[in-house]
């Protein structure tokens, strides 16, 4: 096998030999050798079906096969294996350790280092000076199981050459008797073995499987308590294997020497169920490796075989090391081991507190957010909150104020979780156009689009921090996080879990991570600016600064003066675009429609073609005033945790950006939503009928693009309501219907 080269070996672990048919044996075999494995590989395989295994019928096969126009290449075996379970790991997904997975040359785990293997010099394993092979077993039988568990044992083997040497395999031996059976046995034949367990084979040992089975077979489906798992290495002395593994304080039920080069340990991990099981032994192996032995991963599996005491095996004897060693149960060992490697600072003393001066990280927004902390906005459906956070995006890509404040210029990643793909970059040039700044330094914004392949925030924190750590991001924004929720949204303890991977995510890339939220039900006119925030109060306490908008209650009056305004500016635009000599228009009539259209009828009647301009002209008109009409008022109040509190900021949220203005300033929020002042604005005068077809139709618009149809389930995502509410509303609209799951105009 060349170097480099995938090794397809672990693969075969997942392919029961007693499983195929002689054909796909023999392609097995095939396969490993056009790959430049040996015979021994293929014959070692073929040796865990013992029944059917014969010596020397791999040698005699291996010699037929002499190459094809068409060769059995390892990609049968990959197959196989896939069949049977084993799934690939690209280099982007391996933070999900394979059940066959060797954990050593892995950096997924920083810390679980116990054991300094440079000081690790060997402890003395002493042979029993009164060796009692009756004991031994008895003894062993004792610590490990019940007298009811039927055990699976073998004290007789076969041959296997390789070249000059000589292996002894195992048969499939007895697995039908219990162990109170045999402990009885021995006792009252006096110590004979033979007897009791038949003739042994000194030449060979003998093995025991460490958890108990059904009495109809050997195989992992056979065993019906997963107590134990069996820890065997050969990659250093007895001497150091026995230190390092007392050393890890492992939950050691019996040690055994094997009378060859290895110790045997089978540790308690007292798992409910298979899966739990694998989960433990990955753990398990995963801290023996990092402090230095390589385990033997094919010993995974439960059903498994190690060397039972008692047995002599080439004139060395198995013997019974030590028993019920180290920590008692596995929920105590893993404790201790997390205890030990919680990768927390150590405790400073404060006695140079004054010698310098202390440097805080530096300002991200000035006057709300640091590099490096969290931030969370706050607000209810329709504020705007995910055009917020692209506006922020590129505030800080280009350096720009944000709602007035100040943007330390840097690299910014934006998790987009809902949009797709060309929507996300539809949003991002509409904004940029709409700010009209030109786009210098748009290469500073990195986009993750994860709509349908994203994963719960524990699962996807490691994942985008593998993929970040090298980017230098000034901050990772995340939106939204319904969609990475993990847990109870009004549980204290689920939610301390899900926040604490933006303190992953923060720490690890020395990045501010900034998220949205939305409201609680009811009124919030009321409510602290951080209790506006739907569920647990975690989310009022963990963000270091949280940013909450609220809707401001516009009376008519101001929205006339805003549609006033937004016609004299499409007049004055027109004049200075169509007839630049026109000059006859006064500082005070650009606050006039009436004067302004006086002069723009005067402006365009002076041209050829002024009647078809005037037309073009009232398009510009109607779209301005419905964009007036649509546009809502938004006060952002703030609580920090490293800065003093900030004035209130207001802005309209006019697609699809906020615009600042400072005359909303004296409306004042009201507790009650029965209040009068509601009974003068334009959206009170609407049924709720006639609000959920304009949120229909606002939604419509921006999601589709030049008109196109919509997928309905864009739809409710966008709206936050379920996808039979949708239907319910095209239904009731004269201006959309649904076909096929889409939406489209009539």
């Amino acid at each position: 096998m060349t170097e480099n080269k995938f090794d397809i070996l672990p693969l075969l672990d997942y392919i029961d030999p007693s499983s195929v048919d002689y054909s796909t044996w023999a392609e097995v075999g095939m396969a490993l050798k056009h790959e430049g494995y040996s015979v021994n590989d293929w014959e070692s395989w073929s040796a865990k079906d013992p029944e059917r295994y014969h010596n020397g019928e791999c040698d005699k096969k291996w010699n037929t096969f002499d190459g094809s126009a068409s060769p059995v290449t390892g990609a049968t075996i990959t197959q196989l294996a896939k069949n049977s379970g084993w799934q690939p790991h690209s280099a982007e997904e391996n933070d999900f350790i394979g059940w066959d997975d060797s954990f050593v040359a892995t950096d997924i785990d920083k810390g679980y280092k116990i054991v300094n293997t440079d000081y690790v010099v060997g402890q003395e394993v002493k042979a029993p000076s009164n060796w009692n092979p009756a004991q031994e077993i008895t003894e062993y039988l004792k610590t490990l199981f019940d007298p009811g568990d039927i055990i699976g044992y073998v004290n007789s083997g076969y041959e296997q050459k390789h070249g000059e040497s000589v292996k002894w395999l195992p048969d499939k031996g007895v697995y039908t008797k219990t162990a109170g059976e045999i402990i009885d046995g021995l006792r009252r034949n006096k110590g004979d073995i033979g007897a009791v367990m038949g003739d042994p084979n000194s030449k060979c040992g003998a093995w025991i499987r460490f958890n108990p089975l059904d009495g109809k077979g050997v195989k992992n489906d056979n065993v019906i308590d997963f107590k134990y798992a069996l820890v065997e290495s050969d990659s250093m002395g007895i001497e150091q294997q026995n230190e390092i593994l007392r050393k890890l304080e492992l939950p050691i039920a019996t040690l055994t020497y094997s009378g060859s080069r290895s110790l045997h340990a089978v540790i308690r991990v007292d798992a409910q169920n298979y899966p739990q099981y694998q989960e433990r032994v990955d753990y398990l192996y995963k801290i023996v490796e990092k402090n230095g032995l390589r385990v033997d991963k094919q010993n995974k599996n439960p059903s498994r075989l190690t060397r039972l005491p008692g047995f002599e095996r080439q004139e060395k004897k198995q013997f019974l090391i030590a028993k019920n060693i180290g920590k008692k149960s596995w929920e105590e060992w893993e404790e201790y081991v997390e205890d030990m490697n919680d990768n927390l600072p150590e405790m400073e003393n404060m006695s140079d507190l004054f010698d310098k001066p202390i440097v805080l990280a530096p300002e991200l927004i000035s006057g709300i957010l640091r590099q490096g902390h969290k931030m969370l906005i706050s607000g209810p459906s329709k504020a705007g909150k995910s055009f917020s956070l692209i506006q922020l995006a590129i505030a800080i890509a280009e350096g720009w104020k944000w709602f007035g404040f100040n943007c330390h210029q840097g690299k910014v990643l934006y998790v987009n979780l809902e949009l797709d793909d060309r929507s996300a970059k539809k949003r991002f040039v509409d904004i940029y156009n709409t700010i009209g700044r030109g786009h210098k330094n748009v290469s500073n914004i990195d986009v993750w689009n994860l709509r349908g392949k994203t994963s719960p925030m524990d699962k996807l924190a490691p994942k985008l921090i593998r993929r970040a750590e090298k980017a230098d991001y000034k901050a990772v924004i995340i939106d939204p996080i319904y969609k990475v929720l993990t847990g109870d949204e009004n549980n204290a303890h689920d939610m301390s879990l899900f926040v604490n991977q933006f303190d992953l995510i923060a720490t690890e890339l020395k990045c501010s991570v900034i998220y949205a939220h939305h409201h609680s039900k009811g009124s919030q006119g009321g409510k602290n600016s951080m209790d506006r925030s739907s569920g647990s109060g975690v989310f009022a306490r963990d963000p270091d600064a949280i940013l909450d908008l609220i809707e401001l209650p516009v009376e008519e009056e101001r929205y006339m003066q805003r549609v006033n305004q937004a016609i004299c500016n499409v007049y004055d635009l027109a004049i200075k675009r169509f007839n630049p000599m026109y000059d006859e228009v006064g500082i005070d009539d650009r606050f006039s429609e009436k004067q302004m259209t006086h002069h723009l009828m005067a402006a365009m009647n002076k041209l050829p073609n002024g009647q078809q301009l005037l037309k073009q002209i009232n398009e510009q008109r109607t779209l301005a005033v419905e964009a007036m009409r649509q546009a809502t008022a938004w006060r952002l109040e703030g609580t920090l945790r490293e800065f003093p509190k900030f004035k209130s900021v207001n802005a309209w949220f006019q697609y699809p950006i906020h615009v600042l203005d400072d005359t909303l300033q004296d409306i004042k929020l009201e507790e009650d939503p029965t209040a009068k002042w509601k009974k003068g604005t334009k959206k009170a005068n609407q049924s709720r009928s006639e609000k959920a077809q304009q949120e229909l139709e606002e939604a419509f618009n921006i999601l589709s693009e030049n008109g196109g149809a919509v997928d309905i389930n864009a739809v409710a995502d966008y709206l936050e309501i379920a996808r039979k509410t949708v239907y319910g509303r095209v239904g009731k609209s004269d201006k959309f219907l649904v076909e096929d799951g889409t939406i489209r105009k009539k």
